[in-house]
């Protein structure tokens, strides 16, 4: 794409919030037509603020894919949770977006009903209700659905998608189109992120790891890259990371008998690696206990939560 320098265009920050598993990071995947975003079948798998950058002549809107809205009292939690609501301060829009096939508002608790007039009072800018897994229900559903939830808050739109399918994903560019400013471009026009490499690998390993391990292995997970050095006359990255765990039971489930299981979470991270970086990858993986890690504030400060 060859545009200029400096021009006025459609340009804003969009927040990207919701319950956990509502399928925000795989919209943000989906609009960008690149993946970004780790997506798992577990709730809270994000746990930090990743920026995708949707460039178009006319346009550059970056979203920001937000942690699960959610109540807990753990430091790691807690901390996702800032990171959510935090990144509805200055922005120039909000898409909140909620699992269509979850129950409605007036049919759920009086806590979660609650909790999301709590989160709601957070927005002070315009805000588009998604409700996602449209595919899911009849189409004669939607629309009691829609009446609920305009009940619970005045959104300036209500717009069904799929996050999976992309269906109705050009309604939502519009509708942001509409409602977003016009200056200059924020981010140069040729990235799809702000993330470093650095950082998307080491979401790429945690990806992984979530994927191929059960119970609350994927929870007590953390990864931190050690060293991450390019070799350009290679074409070569070498990548050193560590996953750390809670307790020393959970070390022999991630590492696996003879290294099986470690091993499958290191070829698969790679392959990715690959084709995010577009370049040949050594990945070395260890696993190291650092007990009680999701309640110790300056090791969570040191994954950049």
């Amino acid at each position: 794409m060859n545009l200029p320098p400096f021009e006025n265009v459609i340009s804003g920050i969009v927040a990207l919030v919701g319950p956990p598993n509502a399928g925000k990071s795989t919209l943000l995947n989906t609009l960008l037509g690149q993946k970004i975003s780790i997506v798992t079948p577990k709730p809270q798998t994000t746990r930090n603020r990743i920026a995708g950058i949707l460039n178009e002549e006319d346009y550059q809107i970056v979203i920001l894919d937000t942690p699960g809205l959610h109540k807990s009292r753990t430091p790691l939690n807690q901390e996702m949770m800032r990171v959510a609501m935090d990144s509805l301060n200055d922005v120039d829009a909000a898409l909140f977006m909620i699992d269509i096939s979850l129950p409605l508002p007036d049919n759920s608790t009086h806590e979660e009903e609650f909790q999301y007039r709590e989160y709601f009072q957070e927005i002070s800018c315009p805000a588009i209700l998604l409700l996602n897994k449209i595919d899911l229900i009849e189409r004669s559903e939607v629309l009691p659905i829609i009446e609920s939830y305009r009940s619970v808050y005045p959104f300036s739109s209500i717009i069904p998608v799929s996050a999976l399918s992309g269906d109705n994903a050009d309604a939502i560019i519009n509708e942001l189109k509409s409602i977003l400013p016009k200056g200059p471009r924020l981010f140069p026009d040729d990235i799809p992120t702000d993330a470093s490499e650095r950082f998307l690998a080491s979401e790429i390993i945690r990806e992984k790891v979530f994927l191929m391990t059960g119970q609350e292995i994927p929870y007590a997970s953390a990864v931190y890259i050690e060293s991450f050095k390019e070799d350009d006359k290679r074409n070569r990255v070498e990548i050193h990371a560590t996953i750390y765990l809670e307790r020393k039971s959970q070390k022999g489930i991630v590492i696996g008998k003879g290294g099986s299981k470690l091993k499958s979470i290191g070829i698969a991270a790679r392959k990715d690696i690959e084709k995010l970086l577009l370049m040949k990858v050594s990945l070395n993986l260890w696993v190291k206990i650092r007990k009680n890690w999701t309640k110790d504030e300056r090791f969570l400060k040191e994954l950049g939560l």
